[in-house]
Formats: structure tokens, C-alpha cells, sequence
């Protein structure tokens, strides 16, 4: 099958639409080398498939709700179903990833590897995000070499190779969250929250949005969604839009190349081209007018 090309396709919420593998083989490989510059950030998004990150050098901040990792050359990460996450790089590194459906290992939702392993730990919301190390873990690890490997050279027989090693995996997985994983337990009301405000700036970034809008999407008073967001994102709710609105604006200076600068600034919700670019120098550390002929090759 060999690697499938790194994009995210996000819908409104951030649900990841890229299809990771096929309806037979639901299984990905992916492997990218990311610098500390703001369009290699990993952004804020999730799926239905399980994922297991592999840092092959570098370092990089990997982040889900309330939680951050700092993983180092050697580290592996798995990150459970339907669980936001993102990353960025600290200051450089390189990931392999491999993102599957439970189906891969269950085969069908009413088999034993179904109903006695996978579902009780996708649904278990403890297990959200979780760290394995050379020195402590070197089994995990080497099953997921493996099944990379295998996945990303195609070898014949690939598909045995990967479900074997990432079945090891998922084993292991639930015999550490074996203790909780018989009663499962109720999703996070802060993942429910996030999801719901994240998914309010992403329908509405460009129209005005304040902080009692984006509070009000999630049920929630003005305080409390400071504090979900600054728990869950490490940003007030104001500087995530504001991030997200010079993102989009770096996205369509790319893909739109007819469309004016100050178009896009309107586009993404700033009140005035000027102030759309003294916000993207502030995160891009040049213009838009730079960053467009950087990105053609005609600016150094």
C-alpha cells in the first residue's frame, strides 16, 4: 500500500474526512518532516480511527484536552478514537503515524475481539491519550516499527504483518486500562464543550464572534469557557480565533492566488487588510505579500 500523503480534510468540527486506507485494509501510514513554522503545526482535529505516532527524531509538543507531552526521539504515542489532538514542532522533528479503524483489529463490531477488547477501550474515556518509551516499552514499540515498516514498503503479506503488531498493541493497551475498562465511562464534558466551540469559531471565523457567542455554543457562561479553553488549549477562546482566522488567511493566500490580499483579509473575518497583516507577521514573521511569493519560490 505503501504512505499515503500527509492532509488533514476537516470538516466544521474538525473531524478529520481523509480516508486512511481503503474499506478493506482501513489502515494509514504516514511520514512527514515538520519545522517550528506556523502552517507545520499538526492543527486541532479528530476521527473515528485510533492513531499511533512515532517520533523518528526531533522533538515536538503533542497535545490533547487538559493534557500536553513532550516526546523526544524514540517516543510512540497512541491517541484513542474520536479524541481532538494536535501538535507542533519544539523546534524540529519527524513522525511516522499509522491511524486504523478498530474493524482492522475486530474484523466486525459482534466478534470477541469486538466486544471483549477494542470497544470497552475506545469507549473507556480515561484512555484518551497514552506515552510509550524506548526504555520501558520496547515490545509496543517494536510492534509498531513493524507494522510501519511493512505498511509503508508494501511487502507482500503487509496486511498480516500490521493488523498482528497493532492487535499486540491495542492488547496491551487494554490490559493497562483493564482495571477501569469493565464500566464505561461517560465522555468528558470538557471534550463535548471543546468540540462544540471549536466547532462555532470554525461555521463562523469570518462574521464578528465574541466571547459570549462562543460561550453560548457550549451552554456554558463566560468564565467557564475561559477556563475550558485554558485547560483543554492552553489559549483564551479570543487568541484561538485569532489563530485560526491568520491560518485559514495562510491557506487561501496559497489556493487562491487570484484573489486579492485584501479579499482574504475580509474573507477571515479581519476588519481591515492592514490589520489582517500586521496579525499574520506577528505569527508568519513576514507579510502576506511575502509569504504568497515565498511559497512560488520568487522571494528571499
Amino acid at each position: 500500500m505503501g504512505l499515503q500523503v500527509c492532509s488533514l480534510n476537516l470538516d466544521d468540527a474538525k473531524k478529520q474526512l481523509y480516508p486512511h486506507g481503503t474499506a478493506g485494509f482501513p489502515c494509514a501510514a504516514y511520514q512527514r518532516l515538520y519545522a517550528d513554522r506556523p502552517e507545520h503545526v499538526i492543527p486541532w482535529h479528530w476521527h473515528e480511527e485510533l492513531e499511533i505516532a512515532y517520533v523518528v527524531s526531533g522533538t515536538l509538543k503533542f497535545q490533547i484536552p487538559a493534557k500536553s507531552f513532550l516526546l523526544t526521539k524514540g517516543d510512540c504515542i497512541a491517541v484513542n478514537s474520536n479524541v481532538l489532538h494536535g501538535a507542533f514542532a519544539a523546534p524540529e522533528y519527524e513522525l511516522q503515524s499509522l491511524v486504523f479503524h478498530p474493524r482492522l483489529i475486530t474484523g466486525s463490531s459482534d466478534s470477541a475481539f469486538a466486544i471483549k477488547y477494542l470497544s470497552p477501550l475506545t469507549a473507556h474515556a480515561p484512555f484518551d491519550g497514552y506515552v510509550f518509551n524506548e526504555q520501558e516499552h520496547p515490545l509496543e514499540i517494536s510492534c509498531f516499527r513493524q507494522a510501519f515498516e511493512a505498511l509503508a514498503q508494501d511487502v507482500p503479506g503487509y496486511e498480516f504483518t500490521v493488523r498482528a503488531a497493532l492487535s499486540q498493541i491495542c492488547y496491551f493497551l487494554y490490559r493497562h486500562f483493564e482495571p477501569e475498562a469493565s464500566s464505561t465511562a461517560e465522555q468528558n464534558p470538557d471534550q463535548i464543550r471543546i468540540r462544540n466551540m471549536l466547532e462555532y469559531i470554525h461555521t463562523h471565523f469570518p462574521e464578528p464572534v465574541t466571547l459570549p457567542d462562543i460561550a453560548r455554543a457550549a451552554d456554558i457562561g463566560e468564565r467557564e469557557c475561559l477556563r475550558c479553553f485554558k485547560r483543554n488549549i492552553q489559549l483564551s477562546p479570543m487568541q484561538y480565533l485569532l489563530k485560526y482566522r491568520v491560518m485559514r488567511g495562510a491557506d487561501l493566500l496559497l489556493r487562491e492566488r487570484g484573489t486579492s490580499i485584501s479579499q482574504i483579509a475580509l474573507l477571515c473575518g479581519f476588519d481591515s487588510p492592514s490589520h489582517f497583516s500586521k496579525m499574520f507577521r506577528r505569527f508568519y514573521d513576514c507579510s502576506p505579500k511575502e509569504y504568497r511569493y515565498m511559497a512560488e519560490g520568487m522571494f528571499c
